[in-house]
């Protein structure tokens, strides 16, 4: 015969479980953060040159940490906690180009928590000392491929929890709905002229916010166009046209905040509909000439996917078309002054913006998209 125990003749004394307190505490500061900062401004510049072309300009610089990353931060703290791998003390360590460490230093302060920030040595002077700023530690690599192993150790080493924005980008953020940047921007397109745009167009950093972009289109059954633009030393337009995730690069991007030494997990490109490579010269010249008439500088991932954007258009005004397209400021060129607005540090590296400036210019004033001189 079984053993069979008798519920009722045993101690009905409640269990001990784990204090949850400071979880409901956390995750209370991070929605209140979350209902003052979720939204941000749908900027709708005006080009002379581009008739019957709508553009649209989703400005999240203005976030309290100055970037798109603010999203990804809030997204992947509310993940570790809900998952239990964030508790009170947990020592926070993320590998980074700097603008998503910034975030997560943000809300590691608003929560009390350790945060060692794993970056190249050439992340810029701005980042780090906002990083500083909210408490957080900067702990440097020579090379952004070393960052993964480097932050995963530290982790470890301390018993704390690795938020791996490489990897959990695109699971932490909630693709459906829930104030995603996707319904965002569809939202504030609602009462436009062409409230579903052609195209959105986005750089690909972690891949997460192309991700999100991509699957919302796909689930709200939208005609909508993902084209998601790479840079110079970087490999998703590689593993986008070859259909290779091993491929690697040796060199670090030198456009801040997008462009990888591999392929990130977070990287779908299943819903993507176009890519296209962007030269660092032209993203850095986009840069310039939008913040000209922006009358305030953007960064120069920002620089990429306006260029992205322009070739877009382009190619509407040239098949007689009419529509919209929307792109991202990602960040504040106010953190690249020492770089992409720097003529000495142009030069250094050997990056001419010039003919890719005139370039630009010349397609927003008449429209016409020139092949780069020289």
């Amino acid at each position: 015969m079984p053993n069979i125990i008798d519920i009722s003749e045993q101690d009905v004394a409640l269990p001990t479980c784990r204090d949850r307190t400071w979880a409901q505490r956390a995750i209370a500061l991070l929605r209140g953060d979350r209902r003052r900062s979720a939204d941000t401004h749908l900027l709708n510049p005006v080009f002379p040159g581009l008739k019957g072309i709508t553009i649209y300009l989703k400005d999240e610089s203005t976030h309290p940490t100055g970037s798109l990353k603010h999203r990804l931060a809030h997204s992947l703290f509310l993940y570790g906690i809900c998952n239990g791998n964030i508790a009170e003390g947990t020592t926070l360590v993320e590998a980074s180009s700097g603008s998503t460490a910034v975030s997560e230093a943000y809300f590691a302060h608003l929560l009390d928590l350790p945060f060692i920030a794993v970056m190249p040595r050439t992340v810029s002077r701005a980042k780090i000392e906002a990083i500083e700023r909210f408490g957080g530690r900067c702990h440097f690599v020579e090379t952004a491929s070393a960052v993964y192993d480097e932050a995963a150790r530290l982790a470890a080493e301390a018993n704390g929890h690795y938020l791996d924005q490489f990897t959990y980008a695109e699971r932490a953020t909630d693709w459906r709905g829930n104030n995603n940047i996707a319904e965002s921007i569809f939202s504030q397109m609602q009462a436009e002229a062409h409230p579903e745009p052609d195209w959105v167009v986005m750089s690909a950093g972690t891949g997460g916010t192309s991700a999100t972009i991509g699957r919302y289109i796909r689930y709200q059954n939208l005609s909508t166009r993902l084209c998601v633009v790479d840079v110079e030393r970087s490999v998703f337009y590689d593993a986008y046209v070859g259909g290779d995730r091993a491929v690697t690069c040796e060199q670090s991007s030198r456009i801040e905040g997008v462009g990888r030494p591999r392929v990130e997990p977070s990287f779908l490109p299943g819903v993507i509909d176009h890519m296209m490579r962007v030269p660092d010269a032209a993203s850095i010249a986009a840069a310039h000439v939008l913040s000209e008439r922006l009358f305030r500088r953007v960064g120069g991932s920002t620089g990429t996917n306006f260029y992205g954007l322009c070739r877009l258009a382009a190619g509407m005004i040239a098949a007689g078309r009419e529509g919209s397209l929307v792109t991202l400021i990602c960040d504040s060129g106010d953190r690249y002054a020492t770089t992409y607005y720097n003529p000495g540090w142009l030069a250094t590296n050997s990056v001419d913006i010039t003919p890719w400036r005139a370039q630009i210019e010349h397609f927003l004033e008449t429209g016409e998209m020139r092949p780069v001189a020289g």
